[in-house]
């Protein structure tokens, strides 16, 4: 029997782009009608269909989004910027920090409000996590990067999130080796964001969670997505049932369900599954979309 890396590593680019068409319906259904970073990405500054490795940096990211806002917003931009580096010489550290903090705070939800951007949004939130550096605010930022780049079908700047969210991770885990949920992230960052040689490096991470503690949520709905990776659909499936055993209204893995058994041919287990999701759909209008999957799927 084939090893779930070999499996992972034969997967190709069009697999990656169902799972990630799977992933975000989920994700865009389940996260409706709660506070979300925007949605908007930046337009890649290279082809979908790279020939090339192309090295994507926050710099080039930001130069990136500063092409799309209108001219108002580069003033704004352009003095908050200009703020960071206006810190008196004189004045004392701890004064010119809490300046700084201050300022990414403010840029980041200028790139959130205004532009509606989500890389410098995250960036900057990830500045002020790294200054500030609390556990509740490294690990914030970490899952902004982890959770966006789940559905960023394009290689180059995934990999640059996932290697923004690892350091985020890795700084959380230093100030508290025992967060589970960090671990089983960081693992993550290895499993989605194509940053190691081998997946299994990820899911060793997770499955040091899983197995100490089978009935850890997180650690389950990781463990069935890199199933659904590799294409490993009764895995996936036995994941996510026992997901649903442990906590019933789990919406992610109740409509994960509906996606994987779709994919499989599995009509009447997914317009099942899609039903059991419906008194979780807080927006009218994503009711009314998976009420015309359910519909289509009936013909």
């Amino acid at each position: 029997m084939e090893s779930f890396g070999t499996i992972f590593l034969q997967v190709n680019k069009s697999q990656w782009i169902t799972l990630f068409a799977g992933i975000c319906l989920v994700a865009c259904i389940y996260f409706f009608g709660r506070t979300v970073p925007p949605k908007k990405t930046v337009q890649p500054p290279f082809p979908e269909k790279q020939t090339q490795t192309i090295d994507i940096t926050a710099d080039s990211i930001l130069t990136l989004a500063k092409k799309q806002l209108s001219p108002d917003q580069v003033v704004r931009l352009n003095t908050l910027e200009n703020s960071i580096s206006r810190g008196d010489p004189a004045v004392a550290g701890q004064v010119v920090k809490e300046q700084q903090l201050k300022v990414y705070h403010q840029l980041a939800h200028f790139w959130s409000d205004s532009a509606g951007i989500f890389e410098p949004y995250a960036w900057y939130e990830a500045q002020y996590a790294r200054l500030v550096n609390s556990e509740k605010s490294l690990t914030f930022a970490a899952r902004l990067f982890l959770d966006n780049l789940q559905v960023d079908e394009v290689m180059e700047r995934r990999k640059w999130k996932a290697l923004q969210a690892k350091d985020l991770f890795e700084r959380s885990l230093k100030l508290n080796p025992d967060n589970d949920s960090s671990r089983i992230g960081l693992g993550a960052c290895y499993l989605f964001g194509n940053i190691s040689v081998t997946p299994m490096e990820g899911i060793a991470k997770i499955m040091e969670v899983a197995n100490r503690d089978s009935n850890n949520i997180y650690a389950q709905i990781m463990l069935a997505k890199g199933s659904l990776i590799s294409a490993q659909y009764d895995k996936a499936i036995t994941r996510l049932q026992r997901i649903n055993r442990l906590q019933a209204g789990n919406a992610e893995a109740i409509l994960m369900l509906a996606d994987v058994y779709e994919r499989t041919g599995d009509k009447l287990n997914a317009i099942s599954w899609y039903q059991k999701s419906l008194p979780f759909i807080i927006r009218p209008d994503v009711r009314s979309e998976i009420e015309k999957r359910i519909e289509e799927l009936r013909k």
